[in-house]
Parts: C-alpha cells; sequence; structure tokens
C-alpha cells in the first residue's frame, strides 16, 4: 500500500499488547498515545501545534533520538545513504513516544521511510533500553502487512538472551480513521516458529492539535513514568516465576545493523 501525503503532525491513542509463552505465559496490555511526525513536512512547513525542542507539558526532542544532533532527521538521512539506500525521498513519518513534562522514555520508535511515490522504502526500529544504550535495526525494502526479519544483538531485558531474532510486521490504513500497527515477534531460537514473546502498539492516528493534546495529557498525565514503572513491574513478576536470567553484555560494535531484507515467510 501506499501512505498519502500529508503535512500533519499526528498523536496515536491505542494500546501496547505484550504476551511471554515461556517457561510461564505472562501477558498484559495498556493504553497508551504517541506522536507521528510526518518528519519531512515539518522541516519545510514548520511545526504546527508541536512543541519541539523547547519546554512543555507534551513535546518532542531531536536529541533524544540517533546519535543525539539537533536534527534527527538530519542524521536518519546520513544513515540511509552509509546503507545505500538512496531513494527514500518521500515523507519520513516517526512513530515514537513524546517528553511529558520533560521526560521520556522511548522503547523503540519507528522510522517509516517512503519513496517519492509514497511507497514503503525502509524502516528504522530505534531501540533503548533501561541501561541508557540505543540501537537501530534498518530494514532494508519492507512493505506494509508483510514480515522482514532481523538477527537480535542487542540486550534489552535481563529475561531474554542476546541471540535469535525479530519478525516485524508493519501496518498503515488511512482514510476517515486512519491507523497503524507495529508488531514485533521475538524468536530465541533461529531455528523455531514457536515465539518467546509477541508485542505490539496500535492505535487511531489523529491531528495533534490543542483538542488531542488535551485529551492526551488529561487521560494519561504520567504516560511516559508509567512506562518506565510497568517494564519494572513486570520484570518484577517475571522474576518470581523464575524466568531465566540473563546478565547485560557488552552493546554491539556497530550502532546501527546492515539492512536486511524482507523474510521469505508468509505473514502471520
Amino acid at each position: 500500500m501506499t501512505v498519502a501525503a500529508t503535512s500533519t503532525a499526528l498523536l496515536g491513542f491505542g494500546q501496547v499488547r505484550h504476551t511471554r509463552h515461556r517457561p510461564q505465559r505472562n501477558a498484559f496490555a495498556y493504553p497508551t498515545y504517541f506522536l507521528m511526525l510526518p518528519m519531512r513536512s515539518l522541516r519545510a512547513h514548520g511545526q504546527d501545534a508541536l512543541a519541539r525542542n523547547r519546554r512543555a507539558a507534551l513535546s518532542f526532542h531531536d536529541a533524544d533520538h540517533g546519535d543525539g544532533r539537533a536534527d534527527s532527521l538530519e542524521w536518519l538521512e546520513t544513515v540511509l545513504h552509509q546503507n545505500g539506500i538512496h531513494d527514500a525521498l518521500g515523507e519520513v513519518w516517526l512513530h515514537t513516544y513524546p517528553r511529558v513534562f520533560g521526560y521520556a522514555f522511548k522503547p523503540v520508535s519507528f522510522w517509516y521511510c517512503h519513496r517519492a511515490d509514497g511507497s514503503l522504502r525502509a524502516v528504522l526500529a530505534e531501540v533503548n533500553n533501561t541501561f541508557g544504550e540505543r540501537h537501530c535495526y534498518l530494514l532494508d525494502a519492507p512493505r506494509y502487512g508483510q514480515p522482514c526479519e532481523a538477527d537480535k544483538v542487542f540486550h534489552v531485558s535481563p529475561f531474554c538472551p542476546v541471540r535469535g531474532r525479530y519478525r516485524f510486521v508493519f501496518m498503515r490504513t488511512d482514510g476517515p480513521s486512519p491507523r497503524t500497527v507495529a508488531r514485533i515477534d521475538y524468536f530465541d531460537d533461529a531455528q523455531s516458529e514457536q515465539a518467546l514473546l509477541n508485542t505490539s502498539v496500535s492505535g487511531e492516528l489523529l491531528p495533534l492539535n490543542a483538542r488531542t493534546l488535551r485529551r492526551a495529557l488529561w487521560t494519561y498525565p504520567a504516560m511516559t513514568l508509567g512506562v518506565i514503572a510497568r517494564i519494572h513491574w513486570q520484570a518484577l513478576r517475571l522474576w518470581l516465576k523464575q524466568a531465566p536470567f540473563f546478565r547485560q553484555p557488552p552493546a554491539p560494535a556497530e550502532f546501527v545493523s546492515a539492512p536486511v531484507t524482507p523474510s521469505p515467510t508468509s505473514s502471520p
């Protein structure tokens, strides 16, 4: 599919879901909201209602992404060019959590990079762990609704080993009720088709304006603090359930994993 061109920054309202299948099942779902930002349109036409790189109750800061430079889109474009991706000349949509009252923790952000005709060219998944480390998985030539894979090389949870692979599926619909879904399944055995974890974030996309900002802040005033609190609460539950524990290994030598091609398997 293609994504209609628009210069409107969006807020997504939806759910995060997480299911661990072994050694004991542990599942949860909770409401969330997130930013969906058309980075090239914002560069060309301004920020609309978005508080960018300044203090606000809900804001976006470029330094929270990439290598911390003042223009995160410039960083992304450099990464694409360094990895031989020169035709992602259309809109770049960034799916990420905002800062709320100055605080942010972003477990994963997705940079959706489109061709000039609106088709998807690449996705960069930017992952942060609770140890202050960051790593990026660059997915080459993915398609909406079809799986693509990357080898796991970055430590995220002490209850998961650094081995196996991720399977990503991205979906985006436009029209009267636009929505987005990002699904990540983790397979701790590279040869197995039985996932250890299924995770997803999904939501309805609405224009970012004064009304939707109020809805986000009034409904979830401590959203980003809640994200980190839930991570630690779920870690305690896994420890009580005697899930295997893995010590933190050194971070990968490369900040961005080399591009990987779509999985030959069919969409789940």
